[in-house]
């Protein structure tokens, strides 16, 4: 449908669900909500295509989590990870099947986009929301929501999904709490041929020197997405972790097309995913994997959700039936990805604590690569592995019990791979 609408049409109208930020939450929230038939109005403050901080890593839930139809835009396909410890103890894993696929965020979040379109959702872009209203003179009704623009515009709705980005405006309304900060920072950095076919198929996650910090390099055909993160308040030192990291990579000769950088936030267990009409989904609500910080799956699947709990929220008559509704949303949030969460922040904790017996559990305990794999390709869930296996369940409750610093230094030792340093070769060949 025209992205084109006029206001004063827009003001006499009442939308069935109007959706706020045009991400891969925002995009599968109003594809879902759409494809029910239903009148859809998505709201972006930028023009497409627009630059997103991202890593672009697309594991298997993500992919499970795309409207039928849809082709990913992929720059790579990833069959091999190479690990390191701050640098050091360097091991590559490789698999048969690919691993998980690398895109860009500006192709992937407009094609998104168009298939929300295409299911009758219209877009608006370079739209701004101040606030949302559910009660006050610019609410004709109790079954209406009203969303205000920053130009003074005002539209009404029978129910709104915000996912609007980590700073979001419609989760402040919600009243979002958040358990954990993080600081990402990223450089898109073109390289030659040569360097870009050695990268080919493969990617470099570097556990870093700060507690629960981690670096990653992703090619993207000739170019290289290097990125960092840790804990909010540790700005300077994650900063100086980027410039060492990519010192070390050889690539501080390369001048970045893009350097960005964001925060992402992380929901408490009790913070809310609604207020009355309203629901929150992906960056907007803080749903993400705690301990890589990956959204992209998150962000897709609580869309596909909020938008079909929008319909039903729409549709509902009274208080009593929203109220309903708004829980079995979070129900069905908190059933699927809270219990990865909840797994998540548990794994953060031990990683933070003992970085190295991971890196030295990945590079070489074969089950653990295994569980690693099967996660990123989607046939199994962090979660699931700790409730059906107890082998799992019993390596989590040692490594609870053990004292901090016991194996930090594990690695198996020294070792490197042409690209990341000069220690040498050194690569653990996995078959699957």
């Amino acid at each position: 449908m025209s992205s084109e609408n006029s206001s004063a049409d827009d003001v006499q109208q009442v939308w069935d669900v109007v959706v706020v930020g045009a991400g891969p939450a925002g995009a599968s929230a109003a594809y879902a909500a759409a494809v029910a038939g239903r009148r859809v109005l998505l709201l972006e403050k930028a023009e497409l295509p627009r630059y997103k901080t991202c890593g672009g890593g697309i594991i298997g839930p993500s992919r499970d989590a795309l409207p039928p139809g849809f082709e990913l835009p992929l720059r790579d396909r990833v069959h091999a990870i190479t690990f390191s410890n701050n640098g050091r103890f360097t091991r590559t894993r490789r698999s048969k099947q690919m691993l998980f696929g690398l895109i860009n965020r500006p192709e992937f979040d407009q094609q998104l986009v168009e298939h929300a379109q295409k299911a009758g959702a219209e877009l608006r872009t370079g739209v701004t929301v101040s606030r949302v209203e559910q009660h006050g003179s610019a609410v004709p009704d109790r079954r209406s929501v009203a969303v205000v623009l920053q130009s003074g515009e005002t539209l009404l709705a029978r129910a709104v999904v915000g996912a609007d980005g980590s700073a979001s405006r419609i989760g402040a309304h919600v009243g979002v709490k958040l358990d954990q900060v993080d600081l990402g920072l990223e450089a898109e950095i073109p390289v030659p041929e040569t360097v870009a076919e050695d990268w080919k198929g493969r990617v470099l996650i570097d556990w870093g020197p700060m507690p629960g910090s981690y670096g990653w390099v992703f090619p993207k055909g000739d170019t290289l997405t290097v990125g960092v993160i840790s804990a909010r308040g540790e700005g300077a030192a994650t900063k100086r972790y980027l410039e060492e990291f990519v010192g070390r990579l050889g690539l501080a000769g390369f001048e970045p097309s893009i350097s960005s950088g964001h925060l992402t936030r992380c929901r408490a267990d009790d913070s809310p995913l609604s207020r009355g009409r309203v629901l929150v989904c992906g960056d907007a609500a803080g749903l993400l994997e705690p301990w890589t910080r990956e959204g992209i799956s998150f962000a897709l699947r609580s869309g596909r959700l909020a938008g079909e709990w929008a319909v039903r929220i729409a549709e509902a008559h009274d208080a009593v039936d929203t109220r309903r509704q708004a829980l079995n949303y979070a129900f069905a949030i908190k059933a699927g990805l809270g219990v990865e969460m909840s797994v998540g922040k548990r794994m953060l904790t031990l990683f933070e604590r003992r970085p190295g017996l991971f890196h030295a559990a990945l590079t070489g305990f074969r089950p653990a690569w295994n569980a690693f794999r099967e996660i990123t390709q989607g046939s199994t869930s962090l979660g699931e592995i700790i409730r059906t296996h107890p082998m799992a369940q019993r390596a989590l409750h040692a490594m609870d019990r053990r004292p901090a610093g016991v194996s930090e230094g594990a690695g198996g030792g020294e070792g490197g791979e042409s690209g990341e340093s000069g220690e040498g070769s050194a690569a653990v060949e996995v078959s699957s």
